[in-house]
């Protein structure tokens, strides 16, 4: 099978001729995997470890200047050293002065769609029509964090929920007419897109069901229903202990749960496809805070093989880390997982 042929029986829950495999790491994490493999480029050990590509298509930003270390929405950025690599920290919120829908309305320009110009998609698929193509996508509630100040944010919820709504109805919208403009530029090819919200913690929800219901779920059933008119599959990632509101999820259409962290709480693998299963495909659950990170070679391919029995079991998983790959993670584990998986073979 081609990669894209592959998915796409495993996302209709059909056979495939072997598990598909999906990569996502930090820089730093794949200059280490490219040392160990002796390769050049991350092609070559996608090759080397039969990992399915995953070709990303967007358009090309045409708008207004932005100032270096700054976002379109204004968010200011600055990078902060962990040690092993660096991660890029929001440190200025442009919307955390305002107090009023009224003051955004009066002080604050929204990005327009318009700014992003789509015309080069379909040169991004030429010779790669057989990979897996990903394009377009929502995660607003991450945005509006970032625009108000991350505790002001949650507080907005209880306190300013006006302006929750207006802002997220903004955010929404953009991400809307970025995902219906890039389906239109290359009718049928986008396989998957991403509708993601972080909602859960370690031990549980981060929100109440609620909340999640009030704020989030209609403008997700929006998206998700865009992503099925266009023939593809929606993927909702959110991190963490989320089995509370799972069921939520698959009410408004999703098709596919990322990452399945089956060590937080209520996020045991057999329970998730005993209730779940006929209904989702799973993608991840390669743990990557203790196995991949500190497990031995032996651990890692027990793991691969027992996520292989458990959730494709049937039919309806795609392996991959449950996060990006941390520079922590010896290399030697990220080859065994992928070899284990390809060694395994079909589901």
């Amino acid at each position: 099978m081609t990669p894209r042929e592959r998915w796409l029986a495993v996302l209709s829950h059909k056979r495939a001729d072997r598990i598909p495999a999906d990569y996502r790491a930090t820089p730093e994490a794949t200059r280490k995997l490219l040392e160990h493999l002796g390769v050049a480029d991350i092609s070559q050990a996608y090759e080397r470890l039969h990992i399915d590509p995953i070709v990303d298509v967007g358009p090309r930003y045409v708008g207004p200047t932005i100032p270096k270390n700054e976002d379109v929405f204004g968010i200011r950025y600055q990078d902060t050293d962990y040690g092993l690599g660096t991660y890029r920290d929001p440190i200025y919120h442009p919307l955390a002065q305002y107090e009023t829908v009224e003051q955004i309305e009066a002080n604050y320009e929204w990005p327009n769609p318009d700014w992003w110009d789509y015309s080069g998609i379909a040169e991004q698929i030429v010779g790669q029509e057989d990979q897996v193509i990903r394009g377009g996508g929502s995660e607003p509630y991450a945005t509006y964090k970032w625009l108000r100040g991350v505790e002001q944010g949650y507080l907005d919820l209880i306190e300013k929920p006006e302006m929750v709504h207006y802002c997220l109805d903004k955010l929404y919208e953009l991400c809307y007419q970025a995902t219906l403009r890039t389906y239109e530029a290359i009718p049928g090819k986008v396989i998957w897109t991403w509708v993601a919200e972080d909602v859960g913690s370690q031990e549980g929800l981060l929100f109440s069901l609620e909340h999640i219901e009030e704020f989030f779920i209609p403008h997700m059933k929006r998206m998700i229903d865009l992503v099925h008119s266009a023939g593809a599959f929606a993927f909702h990632h959110s991190d963490g202990a989320v089995r509370e509101n799972v069921p939520n999820m698959i009410a408004a259409g999703i098709d596919v749960l990322d990452p399945v962290q089956w060590r937080a709480k209520g996020m045991d693998r057999e329970g998730l496809k005993r209730d779940f299963g006929d209904k989702l495909v799973f993608h991840g659950a390669m743990d990557n805070q203790h196995t991949l990170a500190f497990g031995s070679v032996r651990e890692v391919r027990q793991e691969v093989l027992d996520n292989i029995r458990i959730l494709g079991a049937d039919g309806g998983y795609i392996l991959g880390p449950c996060h990006n790959i941390q520079a922590v993670s010896p290399p030697q584990n990220i080859v065994t997982m992928y070899d284990t998986a390809y060694e395994a073979g079909a589901m």
